[in-house]
């Protein structure tokens, strides 16, 4: 379980007993035995349970399992009142599943204290399972069964934390009514309740596999205050001590309010030499307090294609600090640049297979596009001599970056057309190296960017299958079972109006698709050219395992950091989920990147989109800021055209919201998100972002300014002493304030005048710098 343990007598972990409330069987030991969903899938038995512990949280559930052939295993929701031993709880953590494919349910849990006041979360699952995995979840299972038979394609169960009120006892809890089994049902499997005793206490140690300086091995210590009073002035310290290591980097904090959390990084040299008890100090001043944490395994390894070891690699800490990318979609579907307009709109860069695909797949009329521009016999490979980059300055374009305020960029070297923009050497000759410009442009880009912008990090989007290469056809598949599915299916493309099939132009006959072209390019991407994240699309059949383990040990050697996201194939080697044109409604644990494009509806360059339809500063802004406050990155994309211009207006609009972003750059990089909220329900559209130093509340609407004052009711960790500032703005520099209240009814005043907050847009940041 990665290192973790609960810890013995207080702090632990309260399970609460949900059998007597379970109304469904999830786990299987066969084909039609379980009906998790509507179809008469399930989970197969699992291999954790009757207790499982966290490796995230270090939460410890009662796991229901497999309990025979008949004997419900989970709930659903339908508004059932959950029994709690009434007590005051740090938090509470639920493990979770919905199970429609591609549909995300929520539903509010209501917690009842005694009291009798309430609160409300909004407790947010992802599917359990789908076919080309973009989220991980807690649990991960090898397959799932069908009504019939088994499908090797993971599935999940996730974990969900939300803090509770500081010094309120619990009395019940209240499930939400999600029950629809179209839309999708939200499942339980477990709840466990965070008890501790009134004071500072370690929850869990997580030994990571990251690495600061010469390998100075980074472990993750979880710190709640559950007592009364705020941690200030100069904080506290958290050391780690065990046979064979020694901590060389202590962990610290400056401020940590009632009720609140924080992952402190602590740097260990050595190794525990195997399972081993860890005595976890924390100071402040003449104050020491010590804990000893059992079964924590300290030291780096060598990565092995193996899913554990795999599954203990995650997002580098340039990674999470970075926040904001640019994703750049560009290839011979910029030639045809169209996607229709909005509420028809469809990927542009799947021209091809969406023409192909008429009527079942196409709602948005590419066939009759196709026939009207181009005429019958017309193929896709026609494009190829268009596709020129006759006027691409890859200067410009990294330049451009800069100036929207990313600190990386993420470019389509492969699409799902096969075609490469790198030099796949003898793989293919499907590249702009052979057709089109003739030119390496992902080397000049990235040559361009380690010259005038050094400090941009360079990311490869590279799609794992190829539509229509013949030789990909022993790993074709279909998506979804309905008749608009997205097949892939490895053979040559028909023409959509003759029968005849396309031509694959460039192609180089391989004996094995993944063994002799998909691995091969991949090595080439991460060695050659050097990539600091390798962005998969459509992780299918594959050669991950092996690929990542081979990478990350090279890098390693050489000192590089380096990630991989979610859609290799391989859950358990995903660094951070994906999800496309969403964002999520509270805070993750789990590191993800949204992406979506500039485009209402499109990554590709789309001839039928207007200027104005285009994402604009205010609208940029608004979502980094809100998936920044919830533990997200945000890769945001722009589709040039196929001579390597941009559009306009993407270009004004990154500039635009670049001059916000990097001038309130600090409360949006190197910054983590609270654990108590990411916004205010019903109340202002404020999010909260912080570091060590300081906390930000950042306005995303007007600042209401009654009698002088700015008012955000939220448990803002601020004391006596501290300084407020409006960011940014002059005149802003230190204004007053005053607080009233506790927990949740805590309300924070600013003492602000119109004149300061017309001082800004699109943004309006206070900052509670930590000074006393």
């Amino acid at each position: 379980m990665k290192g973790f343990r609960s810890l013995s007598s207080l702090p632990e972990s309260v399970p609460l007993d949900l059998i007597p409330l379970f109304n469904n069987k999830g786990f299987g030991t066969r084909p039609g035995e379980a009906s998790f969903d509507a179809l008469n899938q399930s989970f197969p038995e699992p291999a954790v349970g009757p207790k499982f512990v966290s490796p995230d949280t270090g939460i410890q559930y009662s796991f229901p399992g497999y309990s025979g052939p008949a004997e419900p295993d989970n709930l659903i929701c339908i508004g059932q009142k959950v029994a709690v031993p009434q007590d005051s709880y740090f938090s509470a953590s639920f493990l979770i599943a919905g199970d429609v494919e591609g549909a995300t349910v929520s539903g509010n849990v209501s917690f009842t204290y005694s009291d009798n006041t309430t609160s409300e979360y909004e407790l947010r699952t992802l599917n359990w399972f789908s076919f080309l995995t973009i989220n991980r979840g807690e649990i991960i299972f090898p397959s799932r069964y069908t009504a019939n038979s088994s499908d090797f394609n993971t599935s999940h169960i996730f974990e969900r934390t939300t803090a509770l009120p500081p010094g309120k006892k619990l009395s019940s809890i209240t499930l939400p009514v999600k029950n629809n089994a179209t839309e999708g049902r939200l499942h339980i499997f477990a709840i466990s309740l965070w008890h501790q005793a009134p004071e500072i206490a370690v929850q869990a140690v997580r030994p990571t596999q990251k690495w600061v300086g010469n390998e100075t091995q980074v472990v993750e210590v979880t710190v709640n205050n559950a007592g009364s009073k705020c941690v200030s002035g100069d904080g506290l310290n958290v050391t780690l001590s065990g046979h064979g290591f020694r901590t060389v980097s202590p962990g610290h904090l400056k401020r940590l309010c009632p009720g609140d959390q924080k992952v402190l990084t602590v740097g260990v040299d050595g190794t525990s030499d195997g399972s081993a008890s860890v005595s976890v100090e924390i100071s402040s001043g003449s104050t020491r307090k010590t804990t000893l944490v059992d079964g924590v395994e300290i030291g780096l390894t060598e990565w092995t294609a193996d899913s554990n070891s795999l599954s203990k690699h995650e997002s580098p800490e340039w990674f999470d600090d970075a926040k904001y990318g640019i994703f750049i979609h560009w290839g011979p579907y910029s030639v045809t640049g169209w996607g229709n307009s909005t509420p028809y709109e469809s990927y542009a860069e799947w021209f091809w297979w969406y023409s192909t695909h008429h009527p079942e797949g196409d709602r948005s009329n590419f066939y009759g596009h196709r026939l009207d521009t181009y005429g019958p016999d017309w193929a896709y490979d026609d494009t190829f001599p268009e596709f020129n980059a006759s006027s691409f300055d890859a200067k410009e374009w990294v330049d451009l970056f800069a100036d929207a305020g990313a600190k990386y960029f993420v470019i389509t070297t492969k699409h799902h057309d096969g075609f490469a923009i790198f030099d796949a050497g003898k793989t293919s000759n499907r590249s702009a190296i052979h057709h089109g410009p003739k030119r390496d442009l992902l080397r000049e880009l990235f040559d361009a960017a380690e010259t005038y912008q050094p400090s941009l990090k360079r990311g490869t989007y590279f799609s794992l299958p190829e539509w229509f290469n013949p030789d990909f056809g022993p790993y074709g598949f279909v998506q979804f079972p309905t008749p608009s599915a997205v097949s892939w299916p490895g053979t040559l493309a028909p023409n959509p109006y003759t029968g005849e099939p396309e031509p694959y132009t460039g192609h180089v006959p391989v004996n094995d698709f993944i063994a002799d072209l998909m691995v091969p390019q991949m090595e080439t991407l991460a060695y050659d050219y050097g990539t600091d994240i390798m962005w998969c699309d459509c992780g299918a059949a594959n050669g991950t395992a092996g690929f990542a383990a081979d990478w990350w040990n090279k890098a390693r050697a050489e000192g590089r950091q380096v990630a991989i996201n979610s859609r290799c194939g391989i859950p358990e080697a995903a660094d951070f989920d994906t999800p496309e044109y969403q964002t999520f409604a509270s805070a993750q644990r789990r590191k993800w990147e949204s992406n979506r494009g500039m485009d209402p509806y499109s990554y590709g360059y789309n001839r039928a989109t207007k200027p104005e339809e285009y994402m604009n500063a205010t609208t940029i802004v608004y979502s980094l800021i809100d998936m920044v406050s919830k533990n997200g990155n945000f890769l945001l994309d722009i589709g040039p055209r196929a001579d390597g211009t941009i559009v306009q207006a993407e270009m004004d609009n990154l500039r635009e919201a670049g001059k916000w972003i990097k001038s309130h750059g600090e409360a949006i990089f190197n910054t983590t998100y609270w654990f108590v909220q990411s916004e205010i329900v019903g109340g202002p559209d404020v999010r909260f972002t912080q570091r060590d130093e300081a906390f930000y509340v950042v306005f995303l609407e007007r600042p209401l300014v009654i009698d002088g004052w700015v008012t955000i009711q939220a448990p803002i960790p601020i004391v006596e002493g501290d300084f407020v500032s409006l960011l940014s703005v002059e005149g802003g520099e230190e204004l007053g304030w005053k607080s009233t209240g506790s927990g949740p009814e805590h309300r924070l005043q600013i003492e602000v005048d119109e004149a300061l907050i017309d001082g800004d847009q699109f943004g309006w940041v206070f900052k509670i710098l930590y000074v006393a």
